[in-house]
């Protein structure tokens, strides 16, 4: 039985290194030390000896199990720590490689172009509020002096969320809300969302405008052609041509369109101009003394002028842009030439 003993712990002892899994790890340990393994099977003869031999067996076979047991746990451990070591190695990263670079976001053109109009606003003594896409009929329309049945209104084919609701045509109505809520003088920059049913390569069903008013003793049309030459400049350079034209608007008395002097061909004449050398950007005016009437300003005391200013119409001509759609579509492609 010594001799039995004596093989087993040898033949468990060099089978255990020459493993390299830890399921062959725990075979072995079943195969010798298990409930049906070759040392216990040795051990359950041990009735069969005599009293003298019975503790010599014991220990012999105790030393056994020992030396099989330390050597599993010193072969788990070399095998774990191998393993540790393969995936460090597979898993290594040089630190010296350049890193990758995640794709990020970037502005979008028309949110450039906002900032760079606000800053510039800002800079001339203007407050930016904001106020409500969905407005009632008054605030967009009767207030702005275009009553139910004036022609004006075929102009703004509208979105009407019922009878006296619209989403906004035009952030005009920011003039009403600026007058009823503050008290002269008034000078204040209203940039937002506005709506009208039209789609093509030049509009769209939403868009956005800056809206400009200024109310307060003395003003007048002099000091509305200086803050846009001073607007139309900062933006398109200060060699840029300024022109006022007639034209008209229900809220504003007189009112006028404001070109500049086209930046492609410097007013010669191109397909950017369509040969006219001139570009639209805005419309102003005087603001109309019915409008402010119906603010409680008296226009015998106070004047104003209003301007509102197409935001897309200004990024389109800022980056010789030719569809509109460009700007809503998302496409990377487009909105990478953008990143700051």
């Amino acid at each position: 039985m010594r001799e039995q003993i004596e093989q087993i712990r040898k033949e468990a002892l060099e089978a255990l290194s020459k493993t390299n899994l830890q399921k062959d790890l725990e075979e072995l340990r079943v195969k010798y030390l298990g409930k049906k393994g070759a040392l216990t099977a040795i051990l359950k003869q041990m009735g069969s000896l005599s009293s003298e031999e019975r503790p010599v067996i014991g220990q012999l076979a105790n030393e056994a199990r020992q030396s099989i047991e330390k050597k599993i746990a010193q072969t788990a451990q070399e095998l774990k720590d191998r393993e540790l070591a393969l995936r460090l190695e597979k898993e290594k990263i040089d630190i010296t490689l350049p890193g990758k670079q995640p794709p990020k976001g970037s502005y979008h053109p028309l949110s450039l172009t906002l900032e760079a109009m606000l800053d510039i606003f800002r800079s001339m003594g203007f407050d930016i509020i904001d106020g409500p896409e969905v407005e009632t009929d008054y605030y967009n329309f009767e207030a702005l002096n275009v009553p139910k049945d004036h022609p004006a209104r075929d102009m703004q084919d509208t979105f009407y969320l019922g009878e006296n609701l619209v989403l906004r045509t035009q952030t005009s109505g920011m003039q009403i809300h600026a007058m009823e809520a503050r008290k002269p003088p008034i000078r204040v920059i209203a940039p937002g969302k506005t709506y009208r049913v039209d789609e093509d390569s030049t509009h769209s069903p939403m868009f956005h405008q800056i809206e400009g008013l200024v109310v307060d003793k003395g003003v007048d049309l002099c000091q509305l052609k200086g803050i846009l030459e001073q607007f139309a400049r900062e933006v398109y350079g200060p060699e840029t041509q300024v022109r006022f034209r007639p034209s008209f608007f229900p809220f504003t008395e007189p009112s006028v369109e404001v070109d500049v002097s086209c930046f492609s061909c410097g007013g010669k004449g191109c397909r950017t101009c369509k040969g006219t050398g001139w570009i639209e950007i805005l419309g102003a005016g005087m603001v109309h003394p019915h409008v402010l009437e119906q603010c409680g300003i008296d226009p015998n005391e106070y004047t104003g002028f209003a301007f509102g200013i197409g935001l897309e119409r200004l990024t389109m001509t800022r980056h010789k842009i030719t569809d509109i759609r460009l700007l809503f579509e998302n496409d990377v492609r487009f909105l990478e030439q953008f990143d700051k």
